[in-house]
């Protein structure tokens, strides 16, 4: 919580944002504003409107546990 009574939080738990809530008598989206994103430019290969092609996701058996670390 120190973070947020300094101003520059790294992070905000869930469970802090429903105290605060509570503590208020507000819900969660009066708290939160959107920021806007930054968009890096199209590459000028690509013509204007044009999307890049989709890859395919193929999901991984669930075998319990994951790989160490390479």
């Amino acid at each position: 919580m120190s973070g947020l009574w300094s101003g520059q939080p790294n992070t905000v738990r869930l469970d802090e944002l429903d105290v605060i809530c509570a503590v208020l008598g507000c819900e969660v989206g009066e708290l939160l504003l959107p920021e806007p994103v930054a968009v890096p430019e199209p590459a000028a290969s690509q013509s204007p409107g044009a999307v890049a092609e989709a890859r395919t996701v193929t999901p991984r058996p669930r075998t319990g546990g994951s790989l160490p670390p390479r």
